[in-house]
């Protein structure tokens, strides 16, 4: 792959020496290419193996510098989505039009932190991602505080699944409060597990994306795998484990306490939630909210926040976001 500058300012030809990799690169019906010109507000134009990019030059030379890094990725065996787009343009936006061309042994420039299972590779697609991403290797203890749709789960549940399949730890443990908008669950039929399912079901839903099927239910069935609700922690020492503790915002203040003691030898815990849908009573304290108050700054805990320029899942979830927290709270609790 090769590049040249146009005669006019603003344009950059790039070349491509494999029409597979460039089809690839461009995407079903040229998607990836639609993306990128929505982005950035350029025009790219594909002639063959020739790629024109026209438009502002800073923003034709973020569009080169994502490129290069797609096709890299594609060249070492692996795919490119929309996603993987849209992380791309995060992260030229946030180190520079133009990557570095000598990143450090230890952590390579231009490049956002990846986690890995035996099914899937998933790269952090924002800054705020890459840094929650690599405090898991650094603290013990991990929260994630922000909007929906930002990966704080997602990214917190491949990483237990990595620690896990690479021996660090015997058993991933994943919980959740039962607090929903106005469920209780003794109205909801069924025993206790398939009562607890429905609150549950996204933490299955994220593992069943990153493990083999048969190894999600041999690994529930056996007890290495295990999903509780919040109040089966009590009186449990979690050692040699991976810990999460999902929608941390509708746990009590007597709830958390309780759960971050639980930390044992040989664990690492992450708690993600946000503090803007809490569903607990008037009047009570969200134990997330105070958690992060009194632990910020403490040794081994990292505090990973997100806002709306990290939501992942859909251009629109970030809209959406943005127009709740502009709202006064009176008037979107009415």
């Amino acid at each position: 792959m090769a590049d040249s500058n146009g005669d006019q300012g603003g344009e950059i030809v790039l070349t491509f020496d494999d029409n597979r990799i460039a089809s690839a690169l461009y995407g079903s019906h040229d998607q990836n290419l639609a993306f990128l010109e929505r982005r950035l507000g350029i025009s790219a134009t594909p002639r063959g193996n020739l790629l024109a990019i026209r438009g502002p030059r800073e923003a034709c030379e973020q569009a080169s510098s994502v490129l290069r890094k797609l096709h890299d990725r594609i060249r070492k065996g692996g795919n490119v989505a929309l996603g993987d787009v849209d992380g791309a343009i995060r992260l030229t936006a946030a180190q520079g039009s133009l990557f570095p061309t000598a990143p450090t042994a230890a952590e390579p420039a231009g490049i956002f932190a990846q986690l890995s299972t035996r099914k899937k590779s998933v790269s952090a697609r924002t800054p705020a991602q890459d840094a929650y991403i690599r405090a898991f290797g650094r603290h013990e203890l991990v929260f994630g505080v922000g909007p929906a749709g930002t990966g704080k789960t997602y990214l917190a549940v491949v990483h237990a699944a990595q620690l896990l399949e690479r021996g660090e730890v015997d058993r991933i443990i994943l919980s959740r409060p039962a607090v929903e908008a106005g469920e209780r669950l003794g109205f909801l039929p069924g025993d206790m597990r398939e009562k607890v399912d429905p609150y549950l079901r996204p933490l299955y839903d994220a593992l069943h994306d990153v493990m083999p099927p048969e190894r999600v239910e041999r690994g529930l069935q056996n007890g290495i795998i295990e999903v509780a609700p919040l109040a089966f922690m009590r009186g449990r020492t979690l050692a040699h484990a991976a810990v999460i503790l999902d929608e941390a915002q509708n746990a009590t203040s007597m709830q958390m306490k309780m759960f971050l003691t639980r930390l044992g030898e040989g664990s690492r815990m992450v708690v993600t939630g946000d503090p803007s849908q809490v569903d607990l009573p008037n009047g009570m304290t969200s134990g997330l909210a105070e958690a992060v108050r009194l632990l910020d700054g403490v040794e081994g805990v990292s505090i990973c926040r997100f806002t709306d320029v990290d939501v992942v899942r859909h251009e629109l979830v970030a809209r959406i976001v943005r127009a709740y927290e502009a709202a006064p709270r009176a008037d979107v609790r009415e």
